[in-house]
């Protein structure tokens, strides 16, 4: 926001505002009396105005200011430099107003956040047809800089996803207010491969028989489904088919929301082994009158960060289990069903992928000679271990 401010050496008013990420002040010959602040405050307010519509000409407003022959519209539009543009700030509410009818809630409260704490406090003054590459570049080098929640560095991960709705954003002004996105060009940061640390079945023997009796249920099925953890947190007694022997995962659980399964290969069903079978009968005694399948011991649905830090975490410790993430649990279902002779195809499915090239690219290292195509190997290995 700009002011009317006073002079020390003459006591005169003057104009002091930002202009294309620039900080203007243009000095005035009016006496510091109210009724001249007034009258500036007009004509800042409708300087303030024209900036944010992008009709802001610098040259009729201030003509004998030196700053007019560089910053007017006539001197911008003789070096290309000019585009009536409004301010990021201005622009990204329109642009979010218009995009969050296409997001998941979790998708509205992601982007809200990179853009509040992120983005708008280091561009949002800035005209959207003035930001530069060089200052893109440098914005991207400050996050690298920035702590997370846990004291850590932001990952390049992370950095990738909040300069996601900036590249949107100004791709859109671009095409919009035809000038060039000065973000065509820049890649995204490289992000390291996660690695696939999955259980041995010995190990999920274990970790299944020592986890507490209240979710013996949870991590057979988590263990042997292949379910990401929205999903299994959000599942449904209407979305199991005991008839069928199948888990429809049409859904899941994110911020507490049960919301749309995220893609449509993710959008699928699962077909039960007689563990997971024998786990959901067992947990229908218990939670079968409750909408969600899993839930807490008052009915209420899981906390993943929860049951994470107070559930999973103090088990492998207990049993002197290196400490993976949770979602290792899916890596194990993948690499048990391909070390049974699964068919990669019948694998990939069951995972929610649309074709088998995520499934070789990410467990290359763990595929056999596949020869079967409906699960019955995977049984047979269960079953073996069993005797």
């Amino acid at each position: 926001m700009g002011r009317i401010a006073i002079r020390k050496e003459t006591q005169k008013l003057f104009f002091d505002f930002n202009y294309l990420g620039k900080r203007c002040r243009e000095q005035t010959t009016l006496d510091n009396t109210a009724a001249n602040r007034k009258k500036l405050e007009r004509i800042l307010e409708k300087i303030e105005a024209e900036i944010t519509l992008g009709s802001f000409d610098y040259g009729r407003y201030f003509p004998d200011s030196p700053r007019a022959e560089t910053l007017s519209k006539r001197a911008l539009t003789a070096v290309g430099g000019y585009h009536a543009t409004p301010l990021l700030r201005q622009f990204a509410e329109t642009w979010f107003a218009e995009k969050e009818i296409e997001w998941r809630e979790s998708q509205i409260v992601t982007v809200q956040g990179c853009l509040d704490r992120h983005i708008l406090p280091a561009l949002g003054h800035k005209e959207v047809g003035s930001i530069t590459r060089a200052e893109i570049l440098e914005f991207r080098a400050s996050l690298a800089k920035v702590n997370s929640r846990s004291g850590k560095k932001l990952s390049a991960s992370r950095i990738n996803h909040i300069m996601t709705p900036l590249r949107m954003m100004l791709n859109e002004a671009a095409d919009r207010y035809e000038f060039s996105s000065p973000y065509r060009g820049i890649k995204s940061l490289n992000v390291p491969r996660t690695d696939v640390e999955p259980f041995t079945l010995e190990e999920v023997q274990q970790i299944i028989q020592r986890v507490r009796e209240d979710f013996r249920q949870y991590y057979t099925v988590r263990f042997f489904t292949g379910m990401r953890t929205g999903e299994i947190d959000g599942l449904i007694w209407e979305n199991v088919d005991f008839g069928r022997r199948q888990i429809l995962v049409h859904q899941a659980l994110v911020r507490g929301q049960v919301v749309p399964t995220k893609t449509d290969g993710s959008f699928r069903s699962i077909d039960m082994s007689q563990p997971v079978f024998d786990a959901l009968k067992a947990q229908f005694e218990v939670t079968g009158k409750t909408g969600l399948v899993f839930t807490t011991r008052k009915g209420t649905a899981l906390s993943h960060v929860n049951v994470t830090k107070r559930v999973w975490y103090p088990l492998l410790e207990e049993l002197g289990l290196r400490k993976r993430r949770p979602y290792q649990t899916r890596h194990t279902a993948a690499t048990l069903w391909l070390a049974a002779g699964e068919s990669p195809e019948w694998i990939a499915r069951q995972m929610g992928h649309t074709t088998t090239e995520m499934l070789f690219r990410v467990y290359s290292r763990f595929v056999p000679n596949l020869t079967r195509q409906d699960g019955s190997a995977f049984e047979r290995m269960l079953n073996q271990k069993r005797a």
